[in-house]
Parts: structure tokens; sequence; C-alpha cells
């Protein structure tokens, strides 16, 4: 089972980005981020032509690639993206295109950015790499394309989770949580890094009862 000081500080983590979410919502943004919303490529390359910053910020630090990406507009995003924004640009909160396209799984945003100079090694604001949030949500082709591209599979965030250890620990035992465990082991992940409270991968799945998962890891020299 988890501790309570690591389910604590998990939550607190959690809710302290929800005010900053819901506040973007409000904020006043320029043409260019308002055409990313709605997915208009033909506003945005009229705005660019015009002069407008590709990568102008919003009240709470977004790009129009971001919004784009948020909304998972993949024709607004190719046209940002290819006209020169940046994928690493982050907002107030910590997210940049690239880490929140891997977090959400939006596949085809992510792809763009890795081939427009995504740098795998920044963090969230949970200090997490694309990887972590992808292998905790489930994103099968997401993590197979991370790890391909060369991201840690063994970084450790702020709360000492590999992405092994949140694809077990927040993930729900089924076949796409078994597919990410599966492809990070092949990967190398260390198997035997434990979580903060000395907790080792294998100890959690066999607290949350996923055999299967719990066969993989042992196969693997887990323990």
């Amino acid at each position: 089972m988890l501790r309570l000081p690591t389910v604590f500080a998990f939550v607190v983590m959690v809710l302290a980005s929800v005010p900053f979410v819901a506040a973007r919502e409000t904020m006043s943004a320029t043409p260019m981020h308002a055409a990313a919303a709605t997915n208009d490529v033909e506003t945005i390359r009229k705005l660019l032509s015009e002069g407008a910053k590709i990568d102008a910020r919003d009240g709470m630090g977004a790009t129009a690639l971001l919004v784009a990406t948020h909304a998972n507009n993949v024709a607004a995003a190719r046209a940002l993206i290819e006209a020169g924004a940046d994928v690493n640009a982050k907002d107030s909160i910590e997210d940049s295109p690239y880490l929140y396209a891997g977090a959400r799984g939006h596949l085809e945003i992510l792809k763009m950015a890795l081939s427009h100079g995504a740098d795998l090694k920044s963090v969230n604001r949970y200090g997490g790499t694309a990887l972590i949030p992808a292998s905790e949500r489930g994103h099968v082709e997401t993590v197979r394309t991370l790890i391909e591209a060369g991201v840690d599979v063994d970084h450790v965030n702020k709360l000492g989770w590999t992405a092994l250890l949140e694809a077990i620990i927040l993930g729900d035992g089924g076949e796409r949580h078994r597919q990410i465990v599966g492809l990070l082991v092949h990967a190398g992940a260390d198997v035997t890094l434990a979580d903060n409270d000395g907790v080792t991968p294998l100890r959690h799945a066999r607290n949350r009862g996923f055999s299967e998962i719990e066969r993989l890891l042992a196969a693997a020299g887990a323990r």
C-alpha cells in the first residue's frame, strides 16, 4: 500500500494545479490564440504573414501552439510548428506543447514536436518527463514513441516515481498498462528501483493484485 505522506503529497500537487487550469479559460489572448483554439489554419497563416508573434503568450503564459495542443487541434498545431513555433515553450504551470502532447496522448502533435526540437529532458511541474504521465494514463503508442525517441526510462519525479512505478501505482492493471510495463521493461527500465518509501515495482504490483504485471516484473529480475 502507498504510505499516507506519499499519497497526500500527490493529492496536494494535483489540486494545486486546478485553479490555474480553470483560470486559463477566462484569460484574454491574442487573435493567434483564438485561431489556434478553433483550429483556424487560414487565420493563423494570415496573422503570421502580417507579422504576428508566433510565440506570444496569453495571460497564463501559454503560446498559441500550447492552446492548439490542449484541444488536440492537429492542423493548427502543424501550421504553427512548421512556421517555427517553440514546442518547448512552457506556460505558468510548466506545461509545454511537447510535454502536454505526451501526457495527454496527442500522438500526432507529439510526433511533430519530436521532429522539431522537443527537449527530451524537459520536465513538468511534478518533475516528470513526458513519459511518466503517458505511462500512468495508459497511452501505449505514446509511451512507445517516447521510448523510441530516447526519453530516459528511469527518470525519477518529485514523488520518487519512475514511469514504471507510476504505471503500476496509478494504473488500473489492465491491458494497456500491462503493455506499457512490458515496453518499459523491454527498454531496460530498472525493475528494482524503489520509490521514496522503499517500495519496489514488484511489491506495488503484488499489493494491487496485478498478477500479470507481477509476472512480467519477476521474469525481468524484479524482487
